[in-house]
């Protein structure tokens, strides 16, 4: 098994005993999720800015089927496996598992992660997810550049330049 493959954790539960080696007053586990459909600047931004909030990240990547949920009028240009691959193979990452519903507030309860990341494009008090960190005494960084960049934008150009 490859490093990158050896990230992946396509059951959750099984990265517990993992992440007990974080769970001390010195070390911090970000949680960071998306689809990240297509890897763009934006992507590595916020990935980075979240390991800069701790010492192990964990992203949680939705799968073709949640995707069809939260994007109900495409289909994901790459499959999830590969895209778990992909994140799993950038340095920032520690470890990759796969979302199977619309938020990943049943991820949150199972690792309780320290921090919740999200994207310049949230606010706190417009994460669905804030109550259950709150009550087991997690928090959310708002990390990241300014949401100048979307795969939505880029599939847009791309299909306007007769390339999509």
């Amino acid at each position: 098994m490859s490093d990158t493959t050896s990230k992946i954790y396509i059951d959750p539960e099984k990265l517990l005993p993992e992440l007990e080696k974080y769970r001390n007053p010195e070390s911090t586990i970000v949680f960071a999720n998306g689809c990240f459909e297509l890897l763009h600047v934006g992507h590595i931004r916020y990935l980075n800015a979240a390991k800069d909030v701790g010492d192990c990240l964990i992203v949680a990547v939705n799968t073709d089927d949640s995707m069809k949920q939260i994007k109900p009028d495409r289909t994901p240009v790459n499959i999830d496996v590969e895209r778990f691959e992909i994140l799993a193979a950038l340095e920032a990452v520690d470890y990759v598992i796969p979302l199977n519903d619309r938020t990943p507030a049943g991820l949150l309860q199972l690792l309780k992660p320290d921090v919740q990341a999200k994207g310049t494009d949230y606010t706190p008090d417009k994460i669905p997810e804030r109550k259950i960190l709150e009550e087991y005494g997690g928090r959310i960084e708002i990390v990241g550049d300014p949401k100048d960049h979307s795969t939505t934008d880029m599939l847009k150009m791309l299909k306007e330049q007769g390339r999509g």
